[in-house]
């Protein structure tokens, strides 16, 4: 099992998804976990949080930051993300990832509106 790159912590399940003609992997890591307008579809974050108990993790916000009511948790929870996400575009990014509008974290900066 160690050549398929199965990971320690989740072997059991990975064994049993395998045997029934799944895949090894989670929906989260997968194409059918992940939204087509960036992040993760409502399949990837339930299979996220079965793979990490304890996940605090939940949808995009979506809503226009003009809607979005001042020093709201969801409004803190965007500028939050905004800020962390365009950090990461601007240094850890190749320049062609940059440029790309279909590069993952593009799509995922659109999608939360920064």
């Amino acid at each position: 099992m160690a050549g398929l790159g199965i990971h320690k912590r989740g072997c059991g399940k990975a064994r049993i998804a395998m045997a029934k003609g799944g895949s090894s992997s989670p929906a989260w890591q997968r194409k059918e976990g992940k939204s087509a307008s960036g992040g993760l579809n409502k399949k990837g974050i339930a299979s996220y949080r079965a793979a990490n108990p304890g996940s605090k993790l939940s949808m995009a916000v979506t809503t226009k930051p003009s809607k979005l009511k001042k020093g709201s948790k969801a409004a803190n929870r965007r500028k939050s993300f905004c800020a962390r996400m365009s950090g990461m575009k601007k240094r850890l990014t190749s320049a062609k990832t940059a440029r790309d509008p279909n590069s993952r974290i593009n799509k995922s900066l659109r999608k939360w509106n920064c």
